[in-house]
This record gives structure tokens, sequence and C-alpha cells, in this order.
């Protein structure tokens, strides 16, 4: 694998949290029950990505399938702990995902952490304390241990499709999607339909949130190492309120714009870092 592809893997993990990032924002626009909006989203990226991938190839391999697991618990979870906690304990115990991965990344993928990988993650972790500070509480235990499984999940997810990078990890992302559609069904069922910008913000989630996001995704996880694929996006959540600022006004505090520039730093610092290294050689 070329430098060149290295460096365009990268780019595409950054266009990826881009997208993501929009998530706070539309979510808040569509008037429906959340598991609701997770499978409806869900549909709509499955689509999206069956109509712009070809030749897909669905084994459905003990590998693939637990990918799509994976993929769908990470999302899910992520919902439940959303509504069952703060918003910023779901998001923070999330994105602990990287530490499941320095610590099982050497022993499933042939990828070991090194000490600055480390660094970052802790630069990262605490950035994001400090910008979700004003949120953060000890309580909600449930939603907490819906976060945490979301983040084992989204580690779980990102090992299982770099293991697929000499096949096509799409197709374990399209089956995700469809599994989270299932889960979202009897959430829709008896729902009042969504507003009609409800159901802008439904579509723009699925196609561009969810559906662009993963196309690019699927491309870069086979170019870049497993804990690249998830300490580079890793701006997304402090993205994500920007928007909203931006659209609704709501103002971040004094400390969340000191954690903000904490993680676009040491995040900035990893993917620069990336670009001008050779391309990760274990298994590449």
């Amino acid at each position: 694998m070329s430098g060149t592809a290295h460096r365009t893997a990268v780019g595409q993990l950054m266009l990826a949290a881009l997208c993501w990032s929009l998530g706070g924002l539309l979510i808040k626009t569509v008037d429906w029950p959340p598991i609701a909006v997770a499978g409806g989203r869900g549909l709509l990226a499955a689509i999206f990505l069956m109509l712009t991938n070809g030749r897909l190839r669905f084994t459905f391999s003990r590998l693939q399938i637990g990918a799509a697991i994976a993929y769908a618990g990470c999302t899910v979870f992520f919902v439940a702990a959303t509504k069952h906690t703060t918003a910023a304990n779901a998001i923070l115990l999330q994105y602990t995902a990287p530490i499941w991965i320095a610590l099982l990344g050497a022993w499933l993928l042939g990828e070991p952490a090194t000490r600055r990988d480390w660094m970052i993650i802790a630069s990262v972790l605490a950035g994001m304390a400090l910008f979700f500070a004003d949120g953060l509480e000890l309580t909600g235990w449930l939603g907490n241990g819906f976060g945490i499984v979301s983040g084992l999940c989204f580690a779980a997810m990102t090992i299982a499709l770099r293991k697929q990078k000499d096949g096509s990890p799409v197709e374990s992302i399209i089956l995700g999607n469809l599994i989270a559609f299932v889960v979202g069904v009897p959430f829709m069922i008896g729902a009042p339909p969504p507003s009609p910008g409800g159901l802008i913000a439904l579509g723009l989630l699925g196609i561009v949130q969810l559906g662009c996001s993963y196309w690019l995704y699927a491309r870069a996880i086979r170019r870049v190492t497993a804990l690249e694929a998830v300490i580079i996006p890793f701006f997304e959540p402090v993205l994500n309120p920007v928007w909203v600022f931006l659209v609704r006004g709501e103002r971040p505090g004094p400390w969340a714009l000191v954690g903000g520039l904490i993680v676009l730093g040491a995040v900035l610092w990893r993917a620069l870092d990336a670009m001008r290294a050779a391309p990760p050689s274990p298994g590449s």
C-alpha cells in the first residue's frame, strides 16, 4: 500500500467524522421516538449503501455477522444511553472505544499501540471531559452502562471491519443498519409520523450522517490501523454541538472551548503524523 493511499484514507476518516457530527442537530429535529429514529436512519443508510456500492457479497460469515451486530449495538445502545443519562455521559463513554482497541489491537490484529497513541488517547479523553464538564454526572447508572456497552461495540465493530480489510467491509455495515431498523420497528408502530421538517432531517440522517460517512469509513478502514480509525474521527463529538450552536444558538461554556481545543489539537497532531508516516505495516 502506498503512502498516498494511506493519506487518502486519513482524509476519508476526517470527512466521515464531519458527516457523523451532524447527528446531534438532525436528531433534535426529528419528532419521533429515539429508537425509531435509529431504525429509520438505519434503513435509509442501508438503501443508500446498497445503491452506491457495486458487487456486494454477503457471505454471512461469522466475522461479517459479528461486525454487523457490533455496528447495530453501537448505534442502538448509544441512543439508549442518551435516553437514560446525559448526552455528555453517553458520548464520552462511547468514545472509550480507543482504549479497548489499544488493549486488544495487538492481540487480535497485530497492531500494538505506541506510547504516543496512549498519550493521544489520554489527551482527547481529558479534553472531552472538559468539553462536556457541565453535562457529566455520576447518576444515571443504567444509561452509563449503555454508554460503556456502546463503546465496546464501537471497538468491536472497528476491529471486525479491519479484519475484513482484504474483503469488503461495507456488507457488514449494511447488515448492521438493517438490524438497527428491525430493532426500531416496534417503536415506529403507533407513533405519530414525523413532521415534514422531521422527515427531511431523517433523510439527511440516513443518507449523509450514516450513509455517506460509512461509505467513506468502509474504504478508509482497509488502509489505516484500527486505532487510527477511531482516534482520527475523534473531533466528531466536538463538532456535534458546534452545529447546534450555529443553528440553535446553544452556546458552549469556557471549559467546553478549552476542552474542544485540546481534542482538536490532539486529533490534528495524530492525523498529520499519520499522513507523514509510512503506512502501517502489520496486515496492511
